[in-house]
């Protein structure tokens, strides 16, 4: 079985997944970059852990990071972003605009896509400017 801690698709193998599929890989990735940043970096209590997960991984809080990091992708991550963003998911929560949700939505792709074309060290450096 292939390491699935380290996938290496080639680029025509992630754009043969769906938008959706690609924001449901980049949610999980994302979450793990902040929990991992929350645990080793912040003085936090366990009691405030999920609390200070959740409102850096929410659509509000993921579209102000799409917006931060637009300038800074390349074409075919700005690509990867727009598939994500033009998904046109529903249903969207209540606690989002239809614009925020699809910003995060693709910021997720976008992730999935870096994460499962093995490019974890552009995926680090580009959370490491939404943290800045």
């Amino acid at each position: 079985m292939e390491n699935l801690f380290s996938p290496c698709l080639y680029l025509r193998e992630v754009n043969a997944i769906s938008s959706l599929g690609l924001a449901h890989m980049g949610d999980a990735v994302y979450e793990i970059l902040v929990r991992t940043m929350l645990i080793t970096s912040v003085d936090t209590t366990g009691a405030h852990l999920h609390q200070d997960t959740t409102n850096l991984v929410n659509a509000s809080a993921q579209a102000q990071a799409a917006d931060l990091l637009l300038p800074h992708l390349t074409e075919q991550e700005a690509a990867f972003y727009r598939r994500g963003r033009n998904a046109g998911v529903r249903p969207i929560p209540k606690n989002a605009t239809h614009a925020q949700y699809s910003k995060a939505t693709g910021l997720e792709a976008l992730f999935g896509a870096l994460y499962l074309l093995g490019q974890k060290d552009r995926a680090l450096e580009l959370f490491q400017i939404i943290m800045e």
